[in-house]
């Protein structure tokens, strides 16, 4: 045994050093049906990806576009991978031809980001014919993140509205809104008062947190009761969504 160690090890197989370190390994080319399975599976994935992004969306600038992004990356990304599997000269050459393309596509949402990379991971692992694995984690992470959605988790403890009330320059406001606040508002505080109009009226802006968002309606109601029908504008504090009052 130590004999054919010694001999082994004395003069290694330059086959062997041929095949390890050489560009063009065998590589199986997928026939038509396999083709055809990666990208409709591929695309099944990615069209639940979208799916979970469109019902957990939470801004006001939807994008169809964005969604539909999201389908044709994660299913291109998927043909990308078997074109370049087993192959690097092929993959150098793709890399050459993707690095001319430039993305000027502004996200509105840092989770847009976060969707972009989970379609491209799926295509990934379907192109590199790792079924079980993208049937398993795709579907895991889409639950991770309808249930992070639904139940509102890790939401920060902030003001949830930005509110800006025009008043008449002689309206004493830290009285004359204390009723109205102590009914409806958890917190409130005094952010800014500026002169508007040629100095006729004045602006006053608060950063306050609803004791409950279903009456919002009451609460700009009972503002411009009290404020003689003046400028109630009430601003979500996180998606900037604007519900006016005149």
């Amino acid at each position: 045994m130590l004999a054919f160690l010694a001999q082994t090890a004395a003069a290694p197989d330059p086959a062997l050093f041929s095949f390890l370190f050489s560009s063009s390994a065998p590589h199986h080319s997928p026939n038509i049906t396999e083709i055809l399975f990666a990208l409709l599976f591929s695309f099944g994935l990615n069209s639940l990806i979208a799916a979970v992004y469109k019902r957990t969306y939470r801004g006001t600038r939807y994008s169809q576009d964005y969604v539909h992004t999201l389908l044709i990356l994660g299913t291109v990304v998927t043909m990308v991978i078997m074109v370049v599997q087993g192959n690097s000269a092929t993959a150098f050459g793709m890399f050459a031809a993707f690095s001319i393309i430039r993305f000027r596509r502004s996200v509105s949402q840092s989770r847009d980001i976060g969707f972009i990379f989970l379609a491209m991971a799926t295509g990934l692992a379907v192109g590199a014919q790792q079924y079980l694995l993208a049937l398993i984690t795709v579907p895991l992470v889409c639950a991770i993140i309808w249930a992070i959605s639904v139940r509102d988790l890790f939401v920060a403890q902030r003001s949830s509205h930005l509110l800006r009330i025009r008043v008449n320059n002689d309206c004493n406001y830290d009285q004359a809104f204390a009723e109205v606040f102590a009914r409806y508002l958890a917190e409130h505080e005094l952010t800014s008062v500026e002169t508007i109009q040629a100095g006729m009226m004045t602006e006053v802006a608060y950063e306050i947190t609803l004791r409950d968002v279903r009456q919002l309606n009451g609460f700009v109601t009972s503002l411009q009761m009290v404020n003689g029908n003046n400028r109630v504008i009430v601003t979500r504090a996180t998606e900037q969504g604007e519900t006016d009052s005149d």
